[in-house]
């Protein structure tokens, strides 16, 4: 575990000098932005990616110079049922407006690095969100499928529905509530609620509570209050 999160950190840090060379961006060229940060806990559709431990993550993102097109790959930092420590993406997907609600569409392929030998070690997840905000106010929903997931889960789905405030520039409370339905794996309905507070422009920290109506005496379903730091460049 400890190669692991060095590795991660050590691409953090990479992904900050990259984020620093990029001082003025290249008209035509689309733009690149960097975020990196960690958290008590790895929390994925309000179950736990690390059995309620902490975890580090970083993602580059090129836009293209509309914003209609990204690609972002990330690294996360878990503990799978794979046997992996460290899970790597890479994501493609389009931001349109229709009729007032921003889109965003993407697809993403996920690995588990260093799995167990056959482990299924890797899979495809597709995500739509429909998005809106009206003054301090804001709404998504978000659908997610995956026709073959990572480890013995096969084809699953989750609907979500989050909602916002903006109560300062600075300060914002959020709330959703999702359901996920997995094949080979465990039906639950999960809910969170939280605060996110920039410190400045680039560095923000979140606290926020995650529970689900699975087994609660697993970690990976339990109740948490996770606190997390990120920053962006």
């Amino acid at each position: 575990m400890i190669r692991i999160l060095s590795s991660a950190l050590a691409a953090s840090f990479l992904l900050v000098g990259a984020a620093q060379a990029q001082e003025a961006p290249s008209p035509g060229y689309g733009d690149w932005s960097f975020s990196f940060g960690g958290a008590t806990d790895n929390r994925s559709k309000d179950a736990s990616k690390s059995q309620g431990d902490a975890f580090v993550w970083g993602e580059a993102e090129w836009e293209s110079d509309s914003g209609f097109f990204y690609v972002t790959p990330a690294f996360e930092t878990i503990k799978a049922s794979t046997g992996s420590e460290l899970e790597v993406a890479l994501a493609a997907g389009i931001r349109p407006e229709v009729a007032g609600f921003d889109l965003d569409l993407k697809a993403e392929h996920k690995w588990h690095v260093d799995a167990n030998p056959g482990t299924d070690d890797d899979g495809w997840e597709f995500t739509a969100d429909v998005k809106r905000s009206i003054g301090p106010a804001s709404a998504r929903l978000r659908l997610q499928y995956s026709p073959d997931s990572t480890g013995s889960t096969e084809a699953w789905t989750w609907v979500a529905l989050r909602g916002g405030w903006d109560f300062t520039d600075k300060l914002t409370a959020t709330a959703e509530v999702g359901r996920r339905e997995q094949d080979n794996s465990v039906d639950y309905t999960g809910w969170n609620a939280g605060f996110t507070y920039a410190l400045t422009s680039h560095i923000e920290a979140e606290v926020r509570y995650y529970d689900t109506d699975a087994d609660p005496n697993n970690p990976q379903y339990a109740d948490a209050v996770v606190a997390g730091l990120s920053f962006s460049f």
